[in-house]
């Protein structure tokens, strides 16, 4: 193979090269990457690169044939360039726009990063928020709480006022503790004046009795004598 030849071969090499860069980062995208290398979604006819693989089997085999054939090897190796340059502007392009992805993709990461922390940022705010409105409402509630006290502190009469009632009333509990002493001591009088009443009236009872028996006893032996008396009158 001559010099030419392989200075073309080289170039393919680099051209393969560079398909394989712009489109192997994905493994999972190989149909799209062969429909992307071929054309066949872009391109009507043949697909470029079968065109270009075409290109290279004839200056290869023309090369090849040992006959002084330069001036068709020329316009087959011309033919090939410019088929391989049509070819490699398209790839290039492809290039330009992976790379422009991935640092799209890289700019979008960071963004994502930033987001992610200011989201984090923003929750951790949020925490804190609510821990100050509940310390605040249960400061409000204090708050309410003293002035519902401070208020009914305030209805109430001065401290010499409540003193001066309270002294009042204890001289009224002391007079009726007295009174209720001294009429305890009064009924006591009078339960002891009772029972000696009860008991002299059952000792004038008692006497009563007595004496009505004395009495009747009395009547019966006077009735009893002056029967006797008549009795003995009458006998006479």
């Amino acid at each position: 193979m001559s010099v030419k030849a392989r200075r073309i071969s080289g170039r393919l090499e680099t051209v393969v090269t560079k398909v394989n860069y712009a489109f192997d980062p994905v493994d999972d995208d190989k149909i799209i990457r062969n429909r992307l290398l071929t054309r066949t979604t872009t391109t009507r006819g043949e697909p470029p690169l079968k065109k270009l693989q075409k290109k290279f089997t004839s200056f290869v085999l023309e090369v090849d044939k040992e006959e002084e054939n330069y001036n068709d090897c020329g316009r087959l190796a011309k033919a090939f360039l410019q088929e391989l340059s049509t070819f490699e502007i398209p790839l290039l392009k492809s290039q330009a726009v992976v790379e422009a992805n991935l640092r799209e993709k890289e700019s979008f990461n960071e963004v994502k990063d930033e987001t992610e922390r200011q989201i984090m940022q923003a929750k951790a705010e949020i925490e804190d928020l609510k821990k100050q409105l509940e310390e605040s409402k249960i400061d409000r509630q204090h708050k309410e709480e003293c002035e519902t006290i401070r208020k009914l502190i305030s209805a109430q009469p001065p401290r010499s006022e409540t003193e001066k009632v309270i002294y009042e009333l204890n001289k009224e509990i002391a007079e009726l503790e007295a009174e209720s002493t001294a009429s305890w001591r009064l009924l006591e009088l009078r339960k002891k004046q009772f029972a000696l009443l009860l008991h002299v009236v059952d000792e004038l009872q008692n006497t009563m009795e007595d004496e009505q028996k004395s009495l009747v006893d009395e009547i019966r032996t006077g009735l009893e004598d002056q029967r006797n008396i008549t009795e003995a009158m009458c006998v006479d």
